[in-house]
């Protein structure tokens, strides 16, 4: 979902990816809403999740020692550097409600 800074929701997106860990499912929803802040030609984002371990190694605090989520924090990083400022923090679970529902809706619609 992206919002202005004011709160409006200017879109939002979901996808199915199949069977996926946790962690690579929270990777590809930063993709997913990093692509999406590109179309929408934002300069300076915000980016907000509830899983701390992907936030705290885009942000560079905690290695990122499962060999198979290095490809994925790499496009993370890589995408991240069109933006002029970005910035990622982490909320609880329970205040990410919106984003649970979209993944939700994209699950209930999958074939």
């Amino acid at each position: 979902m992206a919002t202005d800074p004011a709160g409006e929701v200017l879109a939002e997106r979901s996808e199915t990816i199949g069977e996926a860990t946790n962690n690579v499912a929270e990777y590809r929803a930063l993709l997913l809403g990093i692509g999406l802040a590109k179309e929408l030609d934002a300069e300076e984002v915000e980016f907000v999740g509830d899983s701390l371990l992907i936030i705290e190694q885009v942000r560079g605090n905690w290695k990122v020692k499962q060999e198979h989520l290095r490809p994925l924090h790499t496009k993370v990083k890589d995408a991240l550097r069109d933006f002029g400022r970005w910035s990622i923090r982490h909320v609880k679970r329970d205040e990410n409600d919106r984003a649970d529902q979209l993944l939700n809706d994209a699950l209930d619609d999958a074939p």
